[in-house]
């Protein structure tokens, strides 16, 4: 047996911080978010299976400022999650592997996910009444 101590893995504080960790950390993060959303959606499912008056309950709940501000949080990692899930499927063909390219696309997934926000929260809280609770 040897009595060498065995090697450690890298981790945060060998390499030096850098946009690319900054997406992967993001992206692991809403993904996490997007779990525990998951949670909420099976709330209001399940509500909606016991009856009109479990229904009329959780909606009540679900309407209320705080949980829309939830439900906001959730579109945004959405978002997020989604664009650069796509960088990362991308990457996976073999491309975009370049530093400047990286650099550029982790740019493109910022902005493609504002935009991509910015329509879904206009089209489900603004235009749609409000989303949970609010008149088509």
């Amino acid at each position: 047996m040897s009595t060498r101590p065995r090697p450690l893995s890298p981790h945060l504080g060998i390499y030096r911080f850098m946009y690319t960790m900054a997406t992967s950390i993001a992206h692991r993060i809403t993904g996490i978010v997007l779990s525990a959303g998951l949670l909420l959606l099976v709330a209001w499912l399940l509500a909606a299976a016991l009856g009109a008056e479990a229904y009329a309950a959780t909606t009540a709940v679900l309407s209320s400022v705080f949980v829309k501000l939830l439900l906001a949080g959730w579109l945004l990692a959405f978002c997020y999650h989604l664009c650069n899930g796509l960088r990362h499927l991308h990457w996976d063909l073999g491309r975009g592997l370049e530093k400047a390219e990286a650099r550029r696309s982790a740019g493109w997934v910022v902005v493609g996910t504002l935009v991509l926000f910015a329509a879904l929260a206009w089209a489900l809280f603004i235009r749609a009444g409000g989303l949970i609770g609010g008149t088509p």
